[in-house]
């Protein structure tokens, strides 16, 4: 936590890259004396990050909110005995998180990140209020349809806004708040749910909660700066200045403009389509954050929090409630340490340590349910190697993939290339739960967690030889490497 909180404090000083005293657009800052400089605090932009990560708790709480409220609701809109329908509640909700993540690349694109925000506030703000009042089956689904269409926007959009206006120092810290602030609202819809037991009804109040923070959201991008990066490839010159200003302060401002002309993206460089992401320019980066979130997915994430329970239940721990807090107790956990860890060690070596503990716990997982050698304790090592491999995944492969794509991917076609990425995260998602229990029944749970442990190895293996290091680098930095690169 000590290393946490220095991450944070980080951001109230500025490095030395950018502590070079304002000169003429002419002058490269390379050439200005750090002695002569004295630098004001860089810390404006936190509650612009907090702001963009009331996203990403919508994120997560509308993930969480339907499992301790579905039985509930199903009685009172009258689909207690048919599971089909059950299912659509709970599914569509992902569907329109596909379609989401693929809009919001477009409608960042075309009206900015802030405006993005902005509009993505009313899907979210509907969707959660339609769920709430819902008197018949039918409202219930287009609310949870519209609230997915809302957290896949910001599914894309929370990391690609952050990437963009945090200091290089400490982008990486910023950058996985992203899933710590997921995990905390999935934690808060596990919260939310204790008072059903004692009031029934009390699921309407549940999905109701969720208006509160989408209205914040909306109402803190009014008044959140754009983000200078895309507003510099818009050809808004002035305005990226007064952006970066507010950000950074004004000492700041020949240098990151200084950056963004450097890397050559400017606005005489026409905005990138769909089709582009697919040209022998840009196909080997935009693979490698596709395959990121594709490893991310069929390493077992979801099968593990879906039989957390009943792990639990064989190690005697009975609640439901107590072992989804334990789960996500670890996940909280695991994402902290990551964000202490993530501008020192790095996010390539970050991801390969936590696909190995990932393998390694889905091994021991295996071993628990098969070696008989082992079954007197295979309730408790299935609760350890649960609890494991959660604090693995939140280590590296949960907060990595959504901080990496936005810094890998080139400004022309940052916004689209991640909605892509998020776009993959969403169907693979979408089919594995569709499918995973059928691959349960013919194979057994113990055949399918070896299968994830190869997904493991194979992670490891694929980003050993394809993921760079962006630690300490500037966006435009990084850039300028992968594009003389390829």
């Amino acid at each position: 936590m000590a290393s946490l909180r220095g991450g944070v404090r980080a951001l109230f000083r500025v490095s030395p890259r950018y502590g070079r005293l304002q000169a003429t657009a002419a002058v490269d800052p390379e050439d200005i004396p750090l002695e002569k400089v004295q630098v004001k605090s860089s810390g404006h932009v936190l509650p612009y990050v907090g702001v963009a990560c009331l996203g990403a708790i919508l994120f997560g709480y509308h993930l969480g909110v339907v499992n301790g409220a579905l039985e509930y609701l199903a009685k009172d809109l009258g689909i207690a005995e048919n599971a089909v329908l059950q299912g659509w509640v709970v599914s569509t909700s992902l569907a329109g998180a596909t379609l989401g993540s693929f809009t919001g690349g477009s409608l960042a694109d075309k009206f900015g990140r802030t405006r993005t925000f902005i509009l993505d506030a009313v899907p979210l703000a509907l969707g959660a209020f339609l769920s709430a009042t819902a008197q018949d089956i039918r409202t219930m689904i287009i609310g949870r349809l519209l609230a997915g269409i809302g957290i896949g926007i910001s599914s894309a959009l929370v990391p690609l806004y952050i990437s963009e206006i945090s200091p290089t120092e400490i982008r990486g810290t910023l950058g996985s708040v992203n899933q710590l602030f997921i995990c905390i609202g999935i934690l808060a819809a596990l919260l939310a749910g204790l008072p059903l037991a004692g009031n029934p009804a009390w699921w309407r109040t549940m999905f109701g909660i969720a208006v509160v923070p989408s209205i914040l959201l909306a109402v803190g991008m009014a008044f959140s700066p754009e983000s200078p990066r895309w507003l510099f490839q818009q050809g808004k010159v002035i305005q990226a200045e007064s952006a970066v200003k507010r950000l950074y302060g004004k000492e700041m401002v020949t240098e990151i403009m200084y950056d963004l002309r450097a890397s050559g993206q400017s606005s005489s460089e026409p905005e990138a389509g769909w089709f582009d992401l697919f040209s022998k320019r840009y196909w080997k980066v935009v693979s490698v954050g596709a395959a990121l979130f594709l490893f991310q997915q069929l390493a077992g994430i979801n099968a593990v929090v879906y039989y957390s329970t009943s792990v639990f239940r064989s190690a005697g721990i009975a609640s439901d409630v107590a072992a989804s807090a334990l789960v996500g107790a670890a996940n909280v956990f695991g994402t902290m340490i990551a964000s202490s860890l993530m501008d020192k060690q790095g996010r390539k070596s970050l991801l390969m340590t936590s696909f190995s503990g990932m393998g390694a716990s889905m091994l021991l997982l295996a071993l628990s349910f098969t070696w008989k050698a082992l079954a007197p304790y295979s309730g408790t090592l299935a609760v350890v190697g649960t609890v494991l491999y959660v604090l693995s995944f939140a280590l590296g492969a949960g907060p990595v993939p959504a901080l990496l794509l936005p810094e890998i991917f080139a400004s022309r076609i940052r916004a689209k290339a991640v909605a892509l990425s998020l776009g993959m995260h969403w169907v693979s998602n979408f089919f594995i739960g569709l499918y995973f229990l059928s691959v349960v029944n013919k194979f057994g749970i113990s055949n399918v967690y070896l299968g994830f442990a190869s997904v493991c190895a194979l992670a490891v293996l694929y980003i050993a030889g394809n993921v760079v290091e962006t630690k300490g680098r500037s966006l435009e930095e990084i850039e300028r490497e992968l594009s003389v690169a390829e």
